[in-house]
């Protein structure tokens, strides 16, 4: 009886652990714009990114990019590079460079850095007129980022 006791608050306590902490915006390592190392140190969905590349208040990378694999999604963008292929011509370490501040890999883009917390050039707080607060979050969680670069590994010619 005691070691069944024991076992369920071993698992109570596990449970309520967090699984992996999430790597800081600004403790993400880039080594010429890639960062090797999971954000989360959790394997990404591929569904979970799909969803957040085409919802308008997460990632909405359609609005910029079109994707052939998503035909369904009305309104794909034009303006940036198309993503059939993108696995072919990035591993995954560059990928989750490009998603998370793609600036690092391509100066002057104007993609945004969705893993970014400071250096920012005078953002507004939503549509006030005003400054934003000092704590930004980032766009994106780090789950998030590593969510839509096993969507984006999928991609492939």
């Amino acid at each position: 009886m005691k070691s069944q006791l024991w076992l369920a608050s071993l698992v109570a306590l596990s449970a309520a652990l967090p699984a992996a902490a999430d790597t800081a915006p600004g403790d993400v390592a880039y080594t010429d714009g890639a960062v090797a190392v999971s954000l989360t140190g959790v394997a990404g969905d591929a569904a979970a990114g799909a969803k957040v590349m085409t919802t308008r208040s997460e990632g909405n990378c359609v609005a910029c990019h079109q994707i052939a694999a998503m035909p369904d999604v009305p309104f794909q963008g034009d303006i940036a590079p198309a993503l059939d292929g993108v696995a072919d011509r990035y591993d995954e370490a560059q990928l989750r460079g490009i998603v998370s501040n793609a600036k690092m890999s391509f100066e002057g883009t104007f993609m945004p850095a969705f893993y970014k917390t400071t250096g920012f050039i005078r953002p507004g707080d939503a549509y006030s007129g005003k400054a934003a607060p000092e704590n930004l979050p980032p766009i994106l969680t780090g789950q998030q980022i590593e969510d839509v670069v096993a969507y984006l590994l999928t991609l492939k010619e």
